[in-house]
């Protein structure tokens, strides 16, 4: 699932990002950012999000990300969904699910993965092949599972090939 030249609304999870970076270089060096802001590890909050959004937009973002208090979080759990997105699952997941639904109605015309699949909140690993499993990918991961993090920001991210940065961040909780 790939909208080229995206924003993203993101809770960075500084703990994988090495990792997660790792895969991206890996797979396709042009989706590596050289923004140092820029977490490639993270939840999506709600994705694709507006392409030029204006500054009444960005302030509301800031209304929803100072409305949620940050919260920890640990990811364990290694998941794949149909499509062979190989993931992390958040414990709990409440507070994403809340920023997403937050997010979500204010910002109708935006609809989580735009309306192709039911907002799960995860953090993705890797694609699923002959070479790539679950195991494989926790073998991978080691000792980084289980991650603890203390969410505390939602970033807004920009995607493309040889583009990807950090346009905005918020701190949770105001």
């Amino acid at each position: 699932m790939t909208w080229p030249g995206h924003s993203v609304l993101q809770v960075p999870v500084p703990p994988l990002e090495a990792f997660v970076r790792g895969r991206h270089a890996h797979y396709d060096p042009a989706w590596v950012s050289a923004d140092p802001a820029f977490v490639h590890a993270h939840v999506t909050a709600l994705g694709p999000w507006l392409a030029d959004p204006g500054p009444a937009d960005l302030a509301v973002v800031g209304e929803v990300a100072a409305a949620l208090a940050p919260f920890d979080v640990v990811l364990e759990r290694v998941a794949t969904f149909p499509n062979g997105i190989v993931h992390l699952l958040p414990e709990p997941d409440g507070p994403f699910r809340e920023l997403t639904t937050r997010l979500a109605e204010a910002f109708p015309q935006c609809p989580p993965y735009a309306g192709e699949f039911a907002p799960v909140p995860h953090l993705t690993l890797d694609l699923a092949s002959a070479e790539v499993t679950e195991a494989s990918i926790r073998e991978l991961l080691g000792d980084l599972v289980p991650a603890t993090c203390r969410a505390t920001s939602l970033d807004l991210a920009w995607y493309e090939a040889d583009g990807c940065r950090l346009l905005h961040r918020w701190p949770l909780g105001g």
